[in-house]
């Protein structure tokens, strides 16, 4: 599969767009004014603790307090001792924590709407083929690395490291190392480690230099915890350009296309340390034509926004984000295919499989996401449907779950949400109806206003009324509504004027009394 990478960078914002066989698979945006806060370290203040709801709020310096789950806590210690909390789910929060108390916590899932950062406090540092767990002591594997000799020689590579030894018996056991030549175990250094994918067969030199460079960041950044006053940030995270190389960059990738010549070089001096076997396919980009318009990138990313997606077979998703969950529904539209119902709504229900992994990772689309495939009959067809969609959302580098197809032909999903969807960070809710996606017809809100006529009328006196309303709304009240109008006058025994107001919505009105 070929992959390629675009960095569209501008004073106002940076896009990372990921393409695969020349379709645009996912598209990252961060903007200047708006950076992310995930993957942030602060030194934060307990505001308050919350044993309802087993959680507490902390005060981290946005504007918005955190959210901290007893669940989340590892230790509340801010000076980099380890203090192992278990059975979290049994511990009450008032045991754990107390309002006032300085935490160093990092956020795993950035302010959404009107909820704040969502905190942890199992901090973790990544880099290109290491993620540092300071407070956590275990050596941990990447769920995608499937080669168990690959998977034992990287371990024995970590245990090599902190050992200080160079062949190791593959055992660990409490944080501890059990050497075949060594009478006593060995301790191992505090904290811990998670080999991601991108260590797959690179050597052991290269991976000891990314545990060095993860034990300077967390050893400034403990110096920093201790010396500054809470709430204050001790850690950021690398800006998005950066962070694309490091988390994005694999063997697959054939090209990294950058439109900034300053970024371009920073890219550069960042990879000749991380990935210099990439640097020959970083490419600055120079041409009159806008690098997004490559693969029709900025086509894409409109389309995304839009509620329904065709398929080729002329079927089509309906996707619908909500703020507990996502639902999308598969139709078939005008397909009717060449053989009988069933096999028509299997090949439907096999290209919305396909077409809906895809929109997951292009909208960033996560938590609790609902998909309604076209009921059938067939078990196998079933089974290959799953089969499917477990495929294509294997190839997604968010963590994934999806349960079995229900006997109402549904199928639960889970992804794993840290920022912001697509539509939240390019759109707002509509001033009109206010993200119902709907207004009231003009003619409810005609009667709307004969019914606010009348309370105003018996609670108030008034020699005559006037309706102020939008264009839309006057032109039914004095045309197709005018009988009814001269039998509400004749009610009241008042006279009722009428007025237009340009900057009022459909749904607005006001009743004057004069």
């Amino acid at each position: 599969m070929s992959e390629e990478i675009l960095v569209n960078v501008t004073t106002q914002e940076t896009r990372v767009a990921v393409i695969e066989n020349g379709i645009l698979q996912e598209i990252h945006i961060e903007r200047s004014q708006k950076r992310g806060v995930v993957g942030n370290i602060y030194k934060g203040r307990v505001s308050r603790v919350l044993p309802g709801m087993q959680a507490a709020f902390i005060d981290i310096g946005l504007e918005r307090t955190g959210f901290l789950q007893t669940s989340d806590i590892t230790n509340t210690n801010v000076d980099g001792n380890f203090e192992q909390i278990e059975n979290n789910n049994e511990q009450r929060i008032e045991s754990i924590i107390k309002e006032n108390e300085e935490v160093l916590v990092q956020v795993i899932k950035d302010p959404i709407g009107n909820k704040g950062a969502r905190l942890t406090t199992h901090l973790s540092i990544p880099s290109r083929y290491i993620v540092l767990t300071p407070k956590y002591p275990f050596i941990g594997v990447s769920k995608k690395i499937e080669n168990n000799d690959e998977e034992k020689r990287l371990k024995n590579i970590i245990l090599s490291y902190l050992s200080g030894v160079e062949e190791l018996a593959f055992a660990v056991e409490d944080n501890v190392v059990l050497h075949k030549s060594l009478s006593e175990p060995k301790i191992l250094h505090k904290g811990g480690y998670i080999i991601r994918t991108a260590a797959v067969f690179i050597p052991a030199e290269e991976i000891y230099r990314d545990i060095e460079f993860l034990r300077k960041i967390w050893d400034s950044t403990l110096c920093l915890s201790k010396k500054l006053s809470s709430p204050n940030r001790i850690f950021e995270d690398l800006p998005l350009e950066i962070r694309a190389m490091r988390n994005l960059v694999q063997k697959n990738i054939k090209k990294i296309r950058i439109d900034s010549k300053e970024t371009y070089e920073q890219v550069i001096e960042f990879s000749k340390d991380y990935i210099p076997e990439f640097l020959n396919r970083i490419e600055y980009y120079n041409e009159r034509r806008p690098i997004l318009d490559l693969y029709s990138v900025e086509d894409e990313i409109q389309h995304a926004l839009n509620r329904k997606v065709k398929l080729k077979s002329t079927g089509y998703l309906i996707i619908d984000q909500t703020e507990a969950m996502t639902t999308i529904d598969v139709n078939t539209g005008a397909f009717v295919g060449r053989n009988n119902q069933e096999e028509t709504i299997y090949k439907t229900n096999l290209e919305a499989a396909h077409t809906i992994s895809r929109q997951l990772r292009l909208r960033n689309l996560g938590g609790i996401i609902i998909i309604d495939f076209i009921d059938m009959q067939d078990p196998k067809h079933k089974q290959q449907v799953l089969s499917t969609l477990q495929k294509h959302v294997s190839q997604d580098s968010s963590i994934t779950t999806i349960s079995e197809i229900t006997s109402l032909g549904l199928v639960q999903l889970t992804r794993k949400r840290t920022r912001e969807s697509l539509e939240h960070i390019l759109c707002e809710d509509c001033p009109t109806c206010y993200g119902k996606g709907l207004i009231k017809t003009p003619e409810t809100v005609c009667f709307e206003i004969y019914r606010e006529i009348q309370r105003e009328v018996r609670q108030f006196d008034a020699n005559k009324l006037l309706v102020v309303a939008s264009q839309t709304v006057i032109d039914i009240l004095l045309n197709d509504e005018s009988t009814n109008v001269v039998e509400l006058e004749s009610v009241i025994g008042r006279k009722i004027n009428f007025q237009v107001e340009t900057s009022y919505t459909q749904e607005q009105f006001d009743i004057v009394l004069l």
